[in-house]
């Protein structure tokens, strides 16, 4: 048997040169497979370069001394956030060679993969995150009552029905925009369940470590609105229902083939900012997706859903997050009980019959 760290004779520099460019690439198409935005991927990447230019050499050949060197002197005036999100790309980064370039490297340089950055010169973030006050439930309410009014004569039914769903399911079961418009027609799954769940399976990841699946139940009425809009609005959209793929949430551009085209994000986006000016001006500017989000989460805390389950239904990684959305509820609102089953049982009247 012969010891991994027992040095070799080393390659060449063109050999190293070449084996560094390949190893990027590699790390780039790795993180395209995990499904990672490309902004993303662009991110990490720009945070190795810059380490690496610094560095002067590999990165593979940073130690532990040279992280607390960069880190702490380099970068001593740098924010905290990127500081912390240079770290993470590094960390990242070496899990990437230690699982797929271990052994090779060895054979080229003799070295052992380590990563530079451990419990002791990990940067941490300590950026305070935005406090977001949602609106109340009547302040909603009178959103929502609006919006429903306004699609009996608004000029295109089908895209004006199809982005109230979709901001009707942040604010009732705390759906993100980007999952929302990720889902696909056979992700609801109507069997599963008292009010059936959608699998959503391009979930907000933790760490730049991909997207994280999750179901998310269709309580607080998202049943009946998203049976609305699947039996009375989908099929006014240019989609074929029959081919595996086709978007819950289809745009109305038409697509020569294939299941059909998806709704962009920014529609959406502009839509609910577009509702919110109309119907509720005191919050113009300010009632986001995400802030819708931090509304759900609030409502079924105080009506006295268990604190992990309001983190499991909104995906959060960690308890903390979650308490940040629920900040107002200090303590589980009187009749907690009875609310909690009026939430689950539905708690809204009927899209059917308020939209027609």
């Amino acid at each position: 048997m012969r010891s991994l760290r027992e040095p070799r004779a080393p390659a060449t520099e063109e050999e190293l040169a070449d084996f560094e460019l390949d190893v990027l690439a590699g790390f780039v198409l790795a993180r395209h497979s995990a499904g990672l935005a490309d902004s993303t991927i662009r991110g990490d990447t720009n945070h190795l370069e810059l380490v690496r230019k610094w560095f002067g050499r590999p990165l593979w050949e940073m130690e532990p001394r040279d992280a607390d060197w960069y880190f702490g002197t380099v970068l001593r005036g740098v924010s905290s956030s990127t500081r912390a999100a240079r770290a993470q790309a590094l960390v990242t980064y070496f899990e990437f060679l230690e699982l797929r370039h271990k052994v090779e490297l060895h054979e080229l340089t003799g070295r052992v993969v380590e990563c530079p950055i451990d419990e002791m010169n990990r940067p941490r973030m300590s950026v305070e995150a935005q406090l977001r006050i949602p609106p109340t439930e009547a302040e909603l309410d009178q959103l929502f009552a609006g919006w429903r009014e306004e699609l009996a004569s608004c000029r295109k039914f089908a895209p004006a029905a199809r982005n109230y769903t979709v901001a009707r399911l942040s604010a009732d079961v705390g759906l993100r925009i980007n999952e929302a418009c990720m889902l696909d027609l056979d992700d609801v799954r109507w069997e599963l369940g008292r009010f059936g769940k959608l699998n959503v399976r391009h979930g907000k990841g933790s760490r730049r470590k991909g997207p994280k699946q999750r179901v998310v139940p269709l309580i607080n009425g998202a049943d009946r609105t998203l049976a609305w809009f699947v039996e009375d609005v989908w099929g006014q959209f240019d989609a074929n229902h029959s081919l595996p793929g086709a978007p819950l949430f289809p745009s109305e551009r038409r697509q020569l083939d294939g299941p059909g085209a998806r709704v962009n994000t920014d529609v959406v986006r502009r839509a609910l900012a577009a509702a919110v000016a109309r119907h509720l001006p005191g919050w113009t500017g300010r009632l986001t997706p995400h802030v819708l989000q931090h509304y759900c989460a609030r409502q079924l805390y105080q009506a006295g859903v268990d604190i992990l389950a309001v983190q499991e239904l909104l995906g959060h990684s960690w308890i903390s997050t979650t308490m940040r959305y629920v900040h107002e509820g200090s303590g589980v609102a009187s009749g907690g009980r009875e609310a909690a089953g009026r939430l689950l049982s539905g708690g809204s009247e009927s899209l059917s019959s308020s939209a027609a």
